[in-house]
C-alpha cells in the first residue's frame, strides 16, 4: 500500500492540476464534496484498472502479489468497486479490517470477504 500510497498521491496531484487548470481555484475537500468525490473517483480509477486489467497494482507487482475474485479470475467492475468502497471501511475502522488477516485462515481483509476477491501469491 506504501508503494501504491507514492503512484495515487502523484494522481491526485496531476488531478488536482487539471481542476485548477479548468478553473476551479481554492479547492478544499472539506468544503467542496465534488471535489473529494472527482478525487475519490481518480483514486478508484487507479485502482479498479489496475485490478480489472491485470489484478496487481505498481505496488502488488513490486511484491508480487495479485487479486483473483472467487471464480479465480480478475476481479470484474462490480467487484473492484465493492473491494475500494469496502477496503476504505476497513481502513475507517481503525484499521481493525486489515488486521482481520491476521486471523482469517486464508488471509483475507475485510473487504475481500465482502467483494468476493483474495489476494494470491505469484
Amino acid at each position: 500500500m506504501l508503494y501504491d500510497s507514492v503512484a495515487v498521491t502523484a494522481l491526485m496531484m496531476a488531478a488536482t492540476a487539471l481542476a485548477m487548470l479548468a478553473g476551479f481555484h481554492e479547492l478544499s475537500v472539506r468544503r467542496d464534496p465534488l471535489y473529494a468525490l472527482y478525487l475519490l473517483a481518480v483514486w478508484f480509477g487507479y485502482l479498479g484498472w489496475c485490478w480489472h486489467h491485470g489484478g496487481m497494482t505498481l505496488g502488488m507487482r513490486a511484491w508480487r502479489v495479485r487479486i483473483e475474485s472467487a471464480d479465480e479470475g480478475l476481479p470484474g467492475w462490480g467487484r473492484c468497486v465493492a473491494r475500494f468502497l469496502f477496503s476504505l471501511l476497513s481502513a475507517g475502522a481503525a484499521g481493525t479490517g486489515f488486521l482481520w488477516s491476521l486471523v482469517d485462515r486464508r488471509q483475507r481483509c475485510w473487504h475481500d470477504l465482502w467483494s468476493g476477491t483474495s489476494l494470491i501469491r505469484n
